[in-house]
């Protein structure tokens, strides 16, 4: 099919002022960049000054439009206007400069063809007013080239991490005194604002507390336009509850979930409240039912802005399957490696009494599963449901008058080390996620061989692969041999990984489930799924977007 006939229904990219030259650069069958004149990188995407040397002294360079193929996937499960599944999503890196990595999709070749460092050559599609560019195979096939270096290595990322500013850390002034969690199901078909209510009156009263003791709230990701993954923010909350909060805060551009767990630790240690109410909500099995019964209206088709979404990468589930499948090429990581990590979930689920999935799975469910996107098949992704968490953050020296143990908080990992563009970040791990871990390390004395139990994202089983390196479980590339049998993640194995079930299988609450199954492990409240002697977790959210984690201990 030819790329002009493929684009016939399919949305044209938003188009601002700064862009404009590279959607419509392909009228002439041309592919321009933003160059940086002082140091010659190329700038993508646009900006007012490049990020390399900070020169503002840039232009527009035509470039030949070869590049080589570093990354694809075959995206079974989520559809897009103009490309009929299965589709490719592809990334090449640009040659003029590798750092520049396009999403794209690859045409005249079958999937089965596609192979990483195939030299390709951009051809154009018009959609609308804009030109799409697409890479087919060159003719001319030299050996396959190596996946470009990432700026940093991730096995240099630490060398990027800045040392703590003072030695007085805020994670000393700052305790969870609460936690407590709402109903968990699907299509629990109430109102998610109940859900929040009911998981905020168990965390208060199980910090010995009252909701006139509260006088901060936090939330991630906060208000706005998040459908079935937030149900108002502080605004819904306060009008539910009448707290009148001195401070809160809602975001969504901070370090996941367990960013509103870190801006209520600073204001606790700056002394702006004592209890702050941290709280999320997802309620993605309703949301999705109501619109299917025509209840409520439906969002907006995924939208063509961005510099992958007009390629069909609609799904977070498309960009890190890229990822995941060069973590493979360059590693030798296998999907056998990723089914350790669904069978464990399995496993500790299985053992929960509210997890989503407790029936047994075995290696040969989890492989002959329906593929969702390559390398990803259906048990590498985890389980929409509806259900909320809560915690109490208090001021350390409240401690004495809670009722019960409070759990401490060791040291917070935080720092932007790579690219925040998906498609422009670390290759062979989830990004945002190298820096962070690095990040935690320098904070405390402690070390990974001190940790008890692991509460790592689970969106994806790529995800918990990425982390367990991060944080030096182990190696960098070492995954394949540290998960292969299971037994080092297992309840009783090196490093305990996600006893409930995560999010694989208890059910995907977006990181603030992990954070409350930490609270449960550390209290010795895990019941059949406890693990023995549990005195420090690791907790991590988000990934992608700028994720965050969290080292936890108990003071027994």
């Amino acid at each position: 099919m030819s790329p002009q006939h493929e684009q016939s229904a399919r949305p044209q990219p938003v188009v601002s002022q700064e862009t404009e030259f590279f959607w419509t650069s392909g009228r002439d069958g041309r592919l321009r960049f933003q160059a940086c004149t002082a140091c010659e990188a190329l700038v993508h995407p646009p900006q007012p000054v490049c990020r390399h040397c900070r020169s503002h002294d840039l232009a527009l360079r035509e470039v030949s439009g070869r590049a080589t193929l570093i990354g694809f996937t075959v995206n079974h499960r989520f559809p897009f206007p103009g490309l009929p599944t299965p589709f490719v999503v592809a990334q090449v890196a640009v040659e003029e400069d590798p750092r520049v990595r396009l999403t794209t999709n690859v045409v005249d070749c079958a999937p089965e063809d596609l192979r990483i460092g195939l030299r390709m050559k951009a051809v154009f599609a018009q959609a609308g007013d804009t030109w799409l560019p697409l890479f087919r195979p060159a003719p001319d096939q030299p050996p396959p080239a190596e996946l470009p270096p990432d700026d940093p290595l991730p096995e240099r990322i630490g060398a990027c991490v800045r040392p703590p500013v003072s030695p007085r850390r805020f994670e000393e002034r700052a305790v969870i005194s609460g936690a407590g969690a709402s109903r968990l199901g699907r299509r629990l078909m109430v109102p998610p604002l109940e859900l929040t209510v009911e998981a905020c009156e168990k965390a208060v009263a199980d910090a010995g507390l009252a909701f006139d003791d509260i006088d901060g709230l936090s939330t991630y990701p906060g208000g706005g336009a998040y459908g079935g993954f937030a149900e108002g923010g502080v605004t819904a909350l306060e009008s539910a509850l009448g707290i009148r909060p001195v401070w809160h805060n809602g975001a969504g551009e901070t370090f996941g979930p367990g960013g509103s767990i870190i801006a209520a630790m600073l204001a606790v240690a700056g002394g702006l409240a004592r209890h702050v109410l941290c709280f999320r909500t997802v309620w993605e099995a309703t949301y999705a039912e109501l619109i299917r019964q025509g209840r409520i209206r439906p969002p907006q088709p995924a939208g063509p802005e961005g510099w992958f979404k007009p390629f069909g990468a609609v799904s977070p589930a498309i960009m890190l399957a890229m990822n995941a499948q060069r973590h493979m090429h360059r590693y030798g990581s296998t999907r056998e490696t990723l089914g350790w990590i669904a069978l464990n979930q399995r496993a500790g689920a299985a053992l929960h009494p509210d997890a989503i999935y407790r029936d047994p799975l075995t290696m040969d469910d989890y492989l002959s599963a329906r593929t969702i996107t390559t390398p990803f098949g259906l048990y590498d992704c985890d389980v929409p449901c509806d259900g909320a968490t809560a915690v109490v953050v208090s001021a350390a020296e409240t401690a004495p008058d809670r009722p019960g143990p409070v759990i401490r908080i060791e040291a917070v990992g935080t720092q932007i080390v790579e690219r925040p563009e998906w498609d422009q970040a670390t290759l062979t791990h989830e990004p945002q996620v190298l820096g962070q871990a690095a990040h935690l390390w320098t904070r405390t004395a402690l070390r990974p061989a001190d940790v008890d139990v692991a509460l790592l994202y689970d969106g994806f089983t790529f995800n918990c692969l990425s982390w367990l390196e991060a944080l030096g479980f182990c190696g960098i590339g070492e995954a394949r041999d540290f998960l292969d049998g299971g037994k080092n993640i297992a309840r009783d194995g090196v490093i305990p990984l996600n006893p409930h079930g995560g999010q694989l299988s208890h059910g995907r609450t977006h990181g603030m489930g992990l954070l409350h199954e930490a609270v449960v492990q550390l209290r010795g409240e895990g019941g059949a799924r406890q693990v023995a002697g549990a005195r420090t977790a690791v907790v991590s959210s988000g990934g992608l977007t700028p994720g965050g984690v969290l080292l936890l201990r108990t003071d027994g």
